[in-house]
């Protein structure tokens, strides 16, 4: 598929969306919408068996919803991820971890984002204050066990599916590197 032609429809600090002309490759001609977003970082805040999850009011579904600390820096900034992951972590929970191990990159929803997201394990983790920004003041977080967690998925109490798809992740960078 050929870009033929790119136009802003509407853009915010957080996001844009664009229309774009392509060329399919039979030769027909289409348009494609592109919503625009910054990479984002995922920790899994990881303490022996427990896992460190934030709560918050998800605007676009209408619900709370459990899931692992994960943003993008403000107003679209390119933030090496690393760096995002553990600003990630101290904003939403106020951890500070010794150790972050890249897991993995998921791509959040590649028919219509060019949004990416690396996943990362913390250990060594250090309560503080966290640092929410404006819109994370109704956020609570919580230590969940292992089994609490896959009951909670079961139970369709967490649905973010980066969470789930990073959680498999871990699972996989468990299997591949044992204790």
């Amino acid at each position: 598929m050929e870009q033929t032609s790119s136009r802003e429809v509407y853009a915010n600090p957080w996001m844009s969306v664009r229309e774009d002309g392509v060329r399919r490759a039979d030769g027909s001609e289409g348009i494609y919408g592109v919503i625009d977003k910054p990479d984002y970082a995922l920790v899994i805040p990881l303490d022996e068996d427990r896992l460190h999850l934030v709560e918050q009011f998800r605007y676009p579904v209408g619900l709370r919803r459990w899931e692992f600390p994960q943003g993008t820096a403000p107003d679209r900034l390119d933030v090496e991820p690393t760096e995002l992951a553990a600003r990630e972590l101290r904003e939403e929970t106020g951890l500070r971890a010794a150790n972050l191990v890249e897991l993995g990159t998921l791509d959040v929803a590649p028919g219509m984002s060019s949004q990416r997201g690396r996943v990362f394990l913390a250990t060594g983790l250090t309560p503080g204050e966290h640092e929410r920004e404006h819109e994370e003041q109704d956020m609570r977080t919580a230590w969940f066990s292992r089994a609490e967690f896959e009951k909670m998925i079961a139970a369709e109490e967490i649905t973010d599916a980066q969470s789930i798809a990073a959680y498999t992740l871990l699972l996989l960078h468990e299997r591949r590197n044992p204790a």
